[in-house]
């Protein structure tokens, strides 16, 4: 009977060490397909200033960010993860997933991170700091003629073309970031989509140039109403050119809003940066605006700004000063804001 025991117990032995093995052999295989995490932040502190007419209060401010990014081979194909979060108590600011088909293109569900579409080139004019408009009370949609629909809960298809770049992005309803197994609610249910194609020099017989065209339909949620329909056109074109220290940038953008009672916009824009040194640059923009308004007079409103900008290595200094007439269409108002920043990234 000892011996018996004896041989249940090497027995079990065996079957302990058949069980270790076949757990470390799939743990191997799973560790052999996971992707690679690395982690990436910055730090932006602020001192911003408003028209006078608005009430600053505190002017100091600070902006955090941690980027956590995945990459690696799963099931063959390359895929990566982006998952950023900015300030304390913001919780998931954006998220992207992609997968890499090779000469098939690359597909990504974006989730706020701006991975492609018409937005990408909104405003291509060469800027030293932020944008002309950065910091003004109109900022998106009906006020300085910005295409794009946003840039969350969208499939994005990217590929190039015999030097040509493609971006196309398409989503359902509304275009807001939502968690697994939930819907937006809102937002109607429509369909939109866009695309940029842009290229540069070498395919437009240009040394130092790159231009491109955006196009796309936007769903408003307008589906019903005289006059309505139910999505926006947005259409943009850009050229920049650069030579010696300077580059200079043209770009030309419309919307038409299906909407009867909302206006269109078409803005014209130009903007000029010179590198005075390796870590000095300046730069000076101008964007106008024409608000057509359904049913009252058309306002034309113009923006211009002028930014400097200082690079140390991880560390970066700017300043801009933005200002704007008729803001947002409205004949009158005027808008201005100031921006002193120190950017660090790690």
């Amino acid at each position: 009977m000892k011996n018996n025991k004896n041989n249940k117990g090497e027995i079990m032995n065996k079957f302990t060490k058949v069980g270790i093995s076949a757990l470390a052999g799939s743990l191997a295989t799973f560790s052999a397909q996971a992707v690679e995490m690395s982690v990436s932040g910055s730090a932006k502190l602020t001192y911003f200033n408003q028209h006078q007419t608005e009430v600053t209060g505190n002017p100091y401010g600070m902006n955090t960010s941690l980027s956590f990014t995945g990459s690696g081979e799963v099931n063959g194909y390359a895929t990566s993860l982006l998952i950023t979060n900015n300030d304390a108590n913001s919780g998931l600011s954006s998220a992207s997933l992609s997968v890499d088909f090779a000469d098939m293109g690359k597909i990504t569900f974006d989730q706020g991170v701006g991975a492609g579409g018409i937005s990408t080139i909104d405003d291509k004019t060469p800027t030293a700091a932020e944008e002309v408009w950065d910091g003004l009370d109109a900022t998106t949609g009906i006020g300085n003629g910005l295409v794009g629909g946003g840039n969350s809960g969208v499939f994005v298809y990217a590929n190039s073309y015999a030097g040509f770049d493609l971006s196309a992005q398409v989503s359902k309803g509304a275009r807001v970031a939502n968690s697994d197994d939930a819907t937006s609610g809102v937002g109607g249910s429509g369909t939109s989509w866009d695309f940029a194609l842009t290229t540069d020099g070498a395919q437009l017989g240009v040394d130092g140039m790159t231009a491109g065209i955006g196009y796309g339909e936007i769903a408003n949620g307008a589906q019903s109403g005289a006059g309505n329909t139910d999505v926006d056109e947005h259409t943009v074109v850009f050229a920049n050119y650069a030579f010696g220290m300077a580059t200079v940038g043209v770009s030309a953008a419309h919307i038409d809003h299906g909407a009867a009672a909302k206006e269109s916009e078409t803005a014209m824009a130009f903007g000029i940066a010179v590198n005075i040194n390796d870590s000095l640059s300046v730069s000076y923009g101008e964007r106008e605006i024409e608000h057509t308004k359904a049913g009252s007079t058309h306002v034309d409103e113009e923006i211009s700004g002028f930014a400097i900008a200082y690079t140390m290595g991880a560390a970066k200094i700017t300043a801009q000063q933005n200002e704007t007439k008729d803001n947002g269409g409205t004949a009158g108002s005027d808008d201005e804001s100031t921006q002193i920043a120190l950017s660090l990234s790690f």
